[in-house]
């Protein structure tokens, strides 16, 4: 559960600064981008790892409502470049989650590896632009936590990151 533990702690914390937030999209919606990006982070450091609040289309940083509920990087370590488990593994998980989902293999070069799973059909450009993102050492999830992604990360964090009962950091919190 510590996607589901650090997703929620994210989901507080931008909350509660909502307003300033906001007032600072219609002022300098430069800083109010930093501030939220300042407050994954804050976030991020209690739990060990790199928070990124990523807003990758225009428009969607006046959604407020969907704050820490889509489009987060998780950066755990940046050192790895191969996955704990076969891919296989991973790919089969995702298939156990979702269904009937497309899944291939990703970033396979220079001795990396990674995965991908694409949650939604290609967008005009035949891009498919909702996906989870799946590299030894990062999460990069660009669709909505609904509760089979959130059950999937949560599984990600677990077995493939070896994230295990995490508990924030007492000086951060």
């Amino acid at each position: 559960m510590i996607f589901t533990t650090i997703t929620k702690d994210l989901q507080k914390e931008l909350k509660s600064n909502m307003p300033q937030i906001m007032v600072l999209l219609k002022k300098q919606p430069a800083i109010a981008y930093k501030k939220i990006g300042d407050i994954g982070k804050e976030v991020g450091k209690k739990y060990n790892i790199e928070l990124l609040v990523n807003f990758p289309h225009r428009g969607k940083i006046e959604n407020f409502d969907m704050y820490g509920k889509q489009d987060l990087s998780f950066i755990v370590d940046m050192k790895k470049t191969r996955f704990p488990i076969k891919r296989s593994i991973i790919k089969e998980k995702a298939k156990e989650i979702f269904g009937d989902v497309e899944t291939e293999d990703a970033y396979m070069y220079e001795g990396k590896e990674g995965v991908k799973v694409f949650l939604g059909p290609a967008n005009e450009s035949g891009r498919k632009e909702d996906r989870i993102d799946i590299l030894p050492h990062s999460l990069h999830v660009w669709y909505e936590f609904t509760d089979k992604v959130t059950e999937f990360c949560d599984w990600l964090l677990e077995n493939v990151y070896l994230i295990r009962d995490i508990q924030p950091e007492k000086n951060n919190v």
